[in-house]
């Protein structure tokens, strides 16, 4: 996981401005299936974590070979717009299905002509971007994850990576 050892330096889990919480970071397939899983402290912003969640993902290829590691799309929410994020995404040549936040389209409209196009955005894809939210649920539905007793991350973690495969059994 890039050099992470599984806990942020100096931290069980994390203390953010509502206590100590943590925050669960997943990237799934079509069907809701989990592909791969972060946990950080709470105050972690999704965004910055995209890079963290990539390097762990690998697709597995239904014929076999080698693992994919590149999706052929993302799709994020307002989070994950910002010009560094998509950039990325370009570069690893992934399609970016994510809207733009109202402040970045207020933005680019006062610039006039410097402020450039606008990305464009699949809303057909989008709109099936509910199933990343049905997987969440899914996770909450452990209660050993939904509380968030665990003190350590890498615990919590496992039980994330227990939760995705039953769901990978399920299916």
């Amino acid at each position: 996981m890039a050099g992470w050892d599984g806990e942020p330096p100096g931290h069980g889990i994390g203390r953010s401005r509502g206590g100590l919480t943590s925050k669960v970071h997943h990237a799934v397939d079509g069907r809701g299936r989990p592909l791969a899983a972060v946990v950080t402290a709470g105050q972690f912003h999704d965004g910055q974590q995209l890079e963290v969640v990539l390097a762990d993902l690998w697709v597995p290829r239904p014929a076999g070979g080698r693992p994919r590691t590149t999706p052929d799309a993302l799709m994020g929410d307002k989070a994950y717009s910002s010009k560094a994020i998509r950039a990325t995404l370009r570069s690893r040549g992934i399609q970016a299905v994510i809207p733009e936040r109202d402040d970045q389209k207020a933005n680019r409209k006062r610039r006039g002509a410097a402020g450039g196009r606008p990305p464009r955005l699949d809303t057909d894809k989008y709109k099936k971007r509910n199933v990343v939210e049905r997987s969440f649920n899914l996770l909450k539905q452990w209660r050993a994850l939904a509380t968030r007793y665990d003190k350590h991350a890498t615990i919590y973690r496992a039980a994330v990576v227990l939760a995705a495969i039953t769901v990978w059994l399920r299916s």
